[in-house]
Formats: C-alpha cells, sequence, structure tokens
C-alpha cells in the first residue's frame, strides 16, 4: 500500500503545472519591463527624429525646386531626385505654376535630395549637389556634397571606367543642419554653378569647388 501510495504521489507531482504568475515566469516580467521601456525610448527618438527630418526634407525639396526651375529658364536640364511626380501636384501652368504637396507623401522617408546635371557637353553629365541622410554612431546624419566627373582612366583588368571626385559641403549630426547654414552652402555653389553654365565654361565650377570646399574623396565607376 506504501509503495502504491508513493506511486500516486509521484505520478500527481508529473502532471502539476506552475500557474501563470508563478515565481518561474520572474525572470520574463524582468525582460519584458526592459523591453517596453526601451520600446518607449525608441519610440520617442524615432518620432522626434521623424518630425526635424520630415520638417528638413520640406523645405530643401521645396529649394531645389526653385533651383531646378531657375536652371531650366536657360535651357540647363537638371533632374531632380525625388521627382517632382512623387510628390508635387500643379493647379497651374507646369512648372512655374502653383503647387501643393500630393497627399500620400512624405518627406521624412526621403533619403537623398539631389540635382543632377544632364547637360552633355563640357563633360557635365553627372555632376550633381546631393543631400543624404545617414547613421553614423547610431545617430541620424545629415551629408551635403557635390560631386562630378574628372574624366576617365584605363585600368589592365577592368577597362575605361570614370573618375569621380566629391567634395563635402557639410557633415554633421541631423539636430546640428540649420536650414540657413545649408541654404548659404546651396546659394554658394549654385551661383558658381549657374553661372558657369552662362558663360559655358565648366571649369569655373571645378575652380571654385577646389578653392573652398577641401574634402575630397574620389572613387571610380
Amino acid at each position: 500500500m506504501r509503495a502504491e501510495g508513493w506511486d500516486m504521489a509521484m505520478a500527481a507531482k508529473k502532471g502539476e503545472t506552475k500557474a501563470p504568475g508563478s515565481r518561474g515566469d520572474d525572470w520574463f516580467d524582468a525582460l519584458d519591463a526592459e523591453l517596453e521601456q526601451k520600446t518607449q525610448e525608441i519610440v520617442q527618438a524615432v518620432g522626434e527624429e521623424n518630425v526635424e527630418r520630415e520638417d528638413l526634407n520640406r523645405q530643401i525639396i521645396d529649394d531645389f525646386w526653385k533651383i531646378w526651375k531657375r536652371f531650366n529658364k536657360v535651357n540647363v536640364h537638371l533632374s531632380m531626385e525625388p521627382s517632382y511626380e512623387s510628390w508635387a501636384l500643379f493647379a497651374d501652368t507646369f512648372p512655374d505654376g502653383n503647387w501643393t504637396w500630393k497627399p500620400g507623401f512624405r518627406p521624412a522617408g526621403v533619403a537623398t535630395i539631389q540635382l543632377v546635371d544632364r547637360t552633355m557637353d563640357q563633360g557635365r553629365i553627372g555632376d550633381a549637389l546631393k543631400v543624404a541622410h545617414a547613421v553614423v554612431d547610431d545617430k541620424p546624419h545629415l551629408r551635403v556634397t557635390f560631386e562630378y566627373c574628372e574624366g576617365e582612366h584605363y585600368y589592365k583588368y577592368s577597362g575605361w571606367k570614370r573618375i569621380w571626385s566629391v567634395h563635402t559641403l557639410f557633415d554633421e549630426a541631423l539636430p546640428e543642419a540649420d536650414i540657413k547654414t545649408l541654404r548659404k552652402l546651396f546659394a554658394d555653389v549654385v551661383k558658381t554653378w549657374y553661372e558657369s553654365h552662362l558663360r559655358r565654361n565648366r571649369d569655373l565650377l571645378i575652380k571654385h569647388l577646389k578653392a573652398e570646399y577641401e574634402r575630397v574623396e574620389t572613387f571610380n565607376q
């Protein structure tokens, strides 16, 4: 009888399950609390970043569109990214008429805003003013560059490749990206870029960039 009672007790013990909220769940309760705290911190940080990025991108897109129209008046074709088709609705004559933001367009979702020269002569095709969002040391960053092709070089194993130079005009954490500072940079480069087209002398632009913006990187493509 005693042996039978022992077997029944062991069987009952094996069938036991711990009720929810028992001490065995303490480890997950602590982990869950940490994960919830991290969720709230990240949601708040991302929300603040998106608001800041949205406002800045909206202003830069508007500024770049004004630059695009100014060049267009003298028959200089620049392509713009993002394309006006994705963010603008024109109520009047394109491109100088009134326009409004397209419903559903999210400026904060734009990672790169750029104007690219499509002029075929003087090797201008590909000359570009770029604004790019990046992450540096886990923090949002803004970089403004101007890049252009300086010619071609023959490589033994890969053939002819174009040599590109990139001048960094601005490279700071996103909170330091003041629109007034950025507009001064845009104005400085755009004035020389525009004049170089009027005079049909691309060297004016290249010399200005080399004199005023020392940080240069090169790559081939």
